[in-house]
């Protein structure tokens, strides 16, 4: 019965410990995702197609600013 109850004990303690380290390493990536998201990215609108994007998913070509590589090249790919 003891043993029985060791082993019951050791295993609450794996699981419990597992548990732990589990949410400390998603706590830190929830943490920087949640600061992220309290400045929000500004939206920027294609030169040659008018879409919104993400700057940082988009192409700077001097002053203009483009969706993509293609439409910064003058092509419609």
């Amino acid at each position: 019965m003891q043993k029985l109850l060791l082993f019951l004990l050791v295993l609450a303690a794996i699981f419990w410990g597992r548990r732990l380290l589990r949410e400390g390493d998603q706590g830190g990536a929830s943490r920087s995702r949640s600061a992220r998201r309290d400045t929000p990215e500004r939206m920027l609108s294609c030169r040659r197609c008018g879409v919104h994007v993400p700057e940082s998913e988009g192409v700077h070509r001097g002053d203009e600013f483009y969706c993509c590589d293609a439409h910064a090249h003058g092509r419609d790919d």
